[in-house]
């Protein structure tokens, strides 16, 4: 089945869906984007769970492209799905990565039983993938995923954000 998809303009830490994901950096430990919002609004419990999974099967931190979820804390949300997408590169193609962090959410959204999932243009803050490309790879994965996730929610920042996602939508 493959998810309805829908755009949101705004702060994904005032969205309401079963699962929130989150553009977190390799520690799980907080940061500054979505991934410091997150912490921030959502509490010291997801800090908590961070640090239990860096503690033990992330010791090293969690690989670029992968996903774990963790409580939401205070958010309106059941859990946060947090994923490592990958720094752009204009000398190495890294498409595949940013790819398997949309596969990858949905995959863990999916063994949790989420059936709504909110998500933010993974990798286009601090990591400086080009919005055209990154919305073109997020629509291209959601719409070929094999999923039981009912909606996939773009929440973007920003004008110019929202209107580059629409016009993938379609």
């Amino acid at each position: 089945m493959t998810p309805t998809i829908t755009l949101a303009k705004g702060d994904i830490t005032r969205e309401s869906a079963d699962a929130i994901v989150n553009a977190a950096n390799s520690s799980l430990l907080g940061g500054g984007g979505v991934d410091g919002a997150i912490h921030r609004r959502g509490g010291p419990a997801i800090l908590e769970e961070c640090r239990k999974l860096r503690a033990s099967q992330y010791g090293k931190g969690l690989p670029t492209g992968q996903a774990v979820a963790t409580t939401a804390g205070e958010l309106d949300a059941r859990w946060v799905i947090h994923t490592v997408g990958p720094v752009w590169s204009s000398t190495e193609d890294r498409s595949e990565l940013l790819a398997s962090c949309y596969r990858e959410s949905l995959r863990v959204a999916d063994e949790l039983g989420a059936r709504t999932v909110a998500f933010p243009a993974i990798s286009t803050g601090v990591y400086r993938w080009p919005m055209e490309d990154a919305a073109r790879i997020a629509m291209e994965t959601v719409r070929s995923a094999t999923t039981a996730v009912e909606e996939v929610r773009f929440v973007l920042f920003d004008d110019r954000a929202y209107e580059v996602f629409a016009r993938q939508v379609g």
